[in-house]
């Protein structure tokens, strides 16, 4: 059985046997984690060890783990601090910051693999315009290549952990105030003034990049659906154009966002013929029961070729892993980052 394009979500801290029968769905290709499942490391390795042995191949498991507010598990994982943070060591020492960019995405990489989490949707590569609140320190800097040049530290970082990174998100969710989980945001700049937005993906996508995930954004200046459900958006300028070969995701179907393209099977069919590889429905258990019900996607075997590739490389266990040399420098630099007095960008 190939792995399929949806991704769905769990209820709780143990599989129950309605969530096995779902992940057994031939529609069915990968698991985000959340918060709620999660209560303590052992319980993490046991869950994600459950859901491993469902299928073979066995079905990608990730989570929104890039830090500061957006880290899902917490004790028994060291404390990330928010990509900000690395934008802010740039402007006082670039060659520093790039460095502690590396260690902190091996981190934060390697703690995962370590219990078996094969991805986590990071970097975060929206430029800092100041006004999004849902971005906000999530943002690495204002300056595209100073993102650029962290993202790709960061992601060089989760490699030699044994993790590809997911970019996100695309073409730029730094320039609109409204929260694509709440209302679909509009970006009204034309293409030539997206320039800096694309940098970043541009640096990146030379360098390897995996995976990236296309916002719930509105560019009417470019197309007249959102960016997650824009064929313009993924087929032409981020496969054509920008030479992308790897993983596309839609971000979280179920988001207010996407709803301007019609109800959720819907959703899923356009971000499905815009290109997309990956399609999460996550914190809504009826909607991911009606695509499972109502969609009907052809077999892709591209597609499920990229989605196998995400899977994470051999771990430590966490045992070895916090005697590695290599952990023990990442909490030096960690510490340090966060013992440092507050710094502000310029």
């Amino acid at each position: 059985m190939t792995l399929g394009p949806l991704m769905i979500d769990l209820e709780g801290v143990t599989l129950q046997p309605i969530e096995r029968e779902m992940l057994r769905h031939p529609l069915v290709g990968s698991v985000i984690l959340f918060a709620r499942n999660y209560a303590n490391p052992e319980q993490l390795r046991q869950l994600v060890a459950d859901i491993h042995a469902l299928r073979s191949p066995a079905l990608i498991v990730g989570v929104d783990h890039e830090g500061g507010r957006v880290q899902r598990f917490r004790e028994g994982f060291s404390s990330l601090p928010p990509m900000r943070q690395l934008g802010l060591e740039y402007d006082v020492d670039p060659k520093r910051a790039l460095q502690l960019a590396r260690e902190l995405g091996w981190l934060m990489a390697a703690e995962l693999r370590a219990h078996g989490v094969d991805l986590s949707f990071a970097p975060c590569v929206d430029l800092d315009y100041g006004v999004s609140e849902v971005i906000g320190n999530r943002a690495l800097h204002a300056k595209a290549e100073v993102v650029g040049e962290l993202a790709v530290a960061y992601m060089h970082g989760m490699r030699n952990a044994g993790m590809v990174a997911t970019a996100k998100h695309f073409p730029g969710h730094g320039a609109v105030v409204a929260d694509s989980h709440h209302a679909l945001p509009v970006d009204r700049r034309s293409w030539v003034d997206m320039s800096e937005d694309i940098a970043p993906y541009r640096v990146l996508i030379a360098n390897g990049l995996a995976g990236i995930m296309v916002a719930h954004v509105l560019y009417p200046e470019i197309d007249s659906v959102p960016a997650s459900a824009s064929a313009r958006w993924i087929r032409r300028i981020l496969r054509e154009e920008l030479h992308f070969e790897g993983v596309v995701f839609a971000d979280d179907l179920s988001m207010a966002g996407a709803a301007a393209v019609g109800g959720i099977v819907e959703r899923c069919e356009r971000a499905l013929a815009a290109g997309c590889d990956v399609l999460p429905v996550c914190n809504h258990r009826e909607s991911a029961l009606a695509v499972l019900d109502g969609l009907k996607a052809k077999v892709d075997p591209a597609a499920a070729l990229r989605r196998v590739r995400l899977r994470g490389k051999a771990g430590m266990t966490p045992e070895n892993l916090r005697l590695s040399p290599e952990w023990l420098s990442a909490q030096r630099a960690l510490q340090q980052c966060l013992e440092r007095p507050e710094l502000r960008l310029g």
